[in-house]
């Protein structure tokens, strides 16, 4: 068959990808928000190792945790942009940083991500 091969058993994980949307309130103010826009099982990979590093922000050295996060393809994550998604996974919240299509073969998508700090 050749190519690339996604281990079903290895999707083991739950992750949300939400969308950032203009929402608008009673009185016409509009302000960003975060809305679910899709949840499957996904192969977690890299979090806390080679991918993390220390940085300094303000003066504090703070971890920036990165990790990557490998689903099936399909037509609705195709559409996940690292511009206007996010990664919920186990109640922490991760930036995308890329999104790699895997030679556009349509068998998965690969998300490097980086942990966002609160």
């Amino acid at each position: 068959m050749g190519g690339i091969a996604l281990n079903v058993s290895l999707l083991n994980e739950k992750v949300t990808f939400q969308k950032n949307v203009v929402v608008t309130d009673a009185i016409g103010n509009h302000k960003n928000s975060w809305e679910d826009f899709y949840t499957c099982h996904a192969t977690i990979g890299g979090e806390g190792m080679a991918s993390s590093k220390e940085k300094e922000v303000a003066g504090t050295i703070v971890e920036d945790v990165g990790m990557t996060v490998t689903i099936r393809y399909c037509r609705k994550a195709s559409e996940i942009d690292s511009t206007t998604h996010r990664i919920i996974f186990r109640d922490e919240i991760y930036d995308i940083a890329n999104v790699d299509h895997m030679n556009f073969k349509k068998k998965c998508l690969k998300f490097s991500c980086r942990k966002v700090r609160r």
